[in-house]
């Protein structure tokens, strides 16, 4: 199949991973995939953006920049006909993101197939941690180009009934939660090299306020128990968190990598004894939860419904109540203190993965599979349509 893939993203970072990744796997599977989006994104490092972008939002007042993003419409919409044009694709295939409208105006205009993948629902999510300023007008686009999808993929259960509640019909909302690419990751769990002595608990990506960790340092300088416990945190330095761990005389056992490339990503995760994901928003999938899982390692994360979606309490990770403030460091001292419930907990958890095809080329397959099978059903439509009037055009009068 031909599949124009259109996206607004400009920062590398866990949304370019999965644009990437995704892309991909619909070529390995042997689809021609043309993607079109932002000619600043392919300038932006790993964990960065565009200077320009960041200059215009940094510059601008917070509405005269989304002004600004509804204009984009107007050159990525041209960008995005004129591959049309020139690549005639099957179905456009789009990420979504507040206020682009490109593959819904392509669409009406010339009814192809439009696909909208959906990783949050960003007019909440921008009015809770951005500071949104249009929110009538963002929460009204966002339901307009939702209910213009043919198909709508959604990462989690829970953000999908989000978009049925904004009027989408549930028929057309598929739950296709993130992955793993399946080559960078072996079989079989890594056997941990640091001594038993230490237990090692790691976090992966971009800390930020709302990711918990300021708990994991405070558990740190108050505990006393055996064997002794230190964080490592996969990603640039937080200095805020770093702050916080000299003042509470635990810096030496708090430690930033700084920014990893991707293909380093599975040996540093290999190494941690436990795993944290200590806080997800209520709708997300956590890509970092799927990489913990393929490297078989002990997983500890919220016990709330999306997290459900994947994790079992004591079957395949240890979930905690994420209302209760010391709860979290519970978990980890009790999974400090046991290595055999480490070594059970990280290999079903691989085992989930591998039983479920949480993999990026298993999600292409998903997604192809709905797609192919609705071009097919409208094709035998039309032609049935297309038969009958014939056959009325044939009858006696």
């Amino acid at each position: 199949m031909r599949i124009l893939y259109s996206h607004r993203v400009q920062s590398h970072d866990g949304q370019s991973v999965h644009i990437e990744e995704l892309v991909a796997a619909f070529r390995k599977a042997g689809h021609e995939v043309l993607v079109v989006g932002p000619t600043f994104y392919e300038n932006a490092n790993f964990g960065g953006e565009s200077r320009f972008v960041a200059l215009i939002r940094k510059a601008l007042p917070r509405i005269l920049a989304e002004l600004a993003e509804l204009i984009y419409n107007i050159p990525a919409f041209l960008r995005l006909r004129r591959a049309y044009k020139g690549f005639l694709p099957d179905f456009v295939y789009e990420r979504y993101n507040l206020y682009y409208l490109s593959g819904m105006l392509l669409k009406r205009l010339y009814g192809i197939p439009f696909c909208l993948e959906i990783n949050s629902p960003l007019a909440e999510e921008r009015s809770r941690f951005g500071g949104l300023r249009l929110r009538w007008l963002a929460r009204v686009l966002e339901h307009l180009v939702w209910r213009s999808a043919d198909r709508i993929f959604v990462v989690t259960a829970v953000l999908g009934e989000a978009v049925a509640d904004a009027g989408v019909s549930r028929d057309r909302i598929i739950v296709v939660p993130n992955g793993v690419e399946r080559d960078a990751f072996p079989t079989a769990p890594y056997k941990k090299e640091n001594p038993e002595e230490l237990v090692l608990v790691g976090f992966v990506g971009f800390v930020r306020a709302w990711h918990g960790l300021d708990a994991v340092v405070k558990g740190l300088a108050s505990d006393r128990g055996d064997p002794p416990i230190h964080l490592i945190v996969v990603g640039p330095v937080c200095p805020d968190l770093e702050r916080r761990a000299r003042e509470l005389g635990v810096a030496d056992r708090v430690r930033f990598t700084g920014l990893q490339q991707r293909g380093d990503i599975p040996d540093a995760i290999r190494n941690f004894d436990i795993a944290l994901q200590p806080r997800a928003v209520e709708y997300a999938s956590p890509l970092k939860l799927f990489e913990y899982m393929a490297c078989g390692r002990a997983i500890i994360a919220p016990n709330q419904p999306n997290i459900r979606e994947i994790l079992t309490d004591g079957v395949n990770a240890t979930l905690f109540d994420p209302e209760d403030a010391n709860a979290l460091w519970r978990a980890i001292r009790q999974l400090a203190a046991d290595r055999r419930m480490r070594e059970r907990l990280g290999s079903a958890a691989r085992r989930t993965l591998d039983d479920h095809d949480y993999t990026w080329e298993g999600n292409a397959f998903k997604v192809i599979d709905v797609v192919m099978t609705d071009l097919i059903r409208h094709r035998v439509a039309a032609n049935g349509a297309s038969s009958l009037d014939r056959s009325a055009r044939h009858e006696p009068q």
